[in-house]
C-alpha cells in the first residue's frame, strides 16, 4: 500500500512540475512587446519604401520599383508609423482579438500583402553571423 501511495505521490508532483515549465502560446505577446513593436514602427517603418522597392525591383524590374515601388513603399511606411502610434497610445490594453497581437495581417509567404511583426532590417541583418556556413 505505501509503494502505492508513493508511486502516485511521484505522479502527481511529476505532472505538476511538468504542468509548470509549460507556458501559455501568447506567453512572449505582452504590453512590453506592443510597446517596443509600436516604437519599431515609428522609428524604423520608413524602412519599408527602399524594402518595397527592392522587392518589386527583383520581381518586375526597375521602372516598377520607381513607379509603382515608390506608391506602395510610401503607403506601407504611413501604416507603420499609424499603427505605431496606436500601439503605443494602447500598450498597456490587449485590443486586438483580446490580445497582444498586432492588428495588421502576418506575411504569409504566398501573398504579397502582408506586413512582419516588426519592419524590415536594411543591409546587415543583425539576427545573422557575419559568416554563414
Amino acid at each position: 500500500m505505501k509503494s502505492l501511495l508513493t508511486i502516485l505521490l511521484a505522479v502527481a508532483f511529476g505532472a505538476a512540475a511538468y504542468a509548470d515549465i509549460q507556458s501559455p502560446p501568447m506567453t512572449d505577446m505582452g504590453p512590453t512587446r506592443k510597446l517596443g513593436r509600436g516604437l519599431s514602427n515609428l522609428l524604423y517603418g520608413t524602412t519599408e519604401l527602399p524594402y518595397t522597392m527592392s522587392k518589386i525591383n527583383e520581381f518586375e524590374g526597375n521602372s516598377a520599383a520607381f513607379g509603382y515601388g515608390v506608391v506602395k513603399g510610401v503607403g506601407r511606411s504611413l501604416f507603420r508609423f499609424g499603427v505605431g502610434w496606436y500601439e503605443v497610445l494602447t500598450f498597456a490594453a490587449p485590443c486586438y482579438k483580446s490580445s497582444y497581437r498586432p492588428p495588421y495581417a502576418s506575411n504569409i509567404p504566398w501573398t504579397q500583402g502582408g506586413y512582419t511583426e516588426f519592419p524590415p532590417e536594411l543591409g546587415f541583418e543583425s539576427r545573422y553571423d557575419y559568416t554563414q556556413p
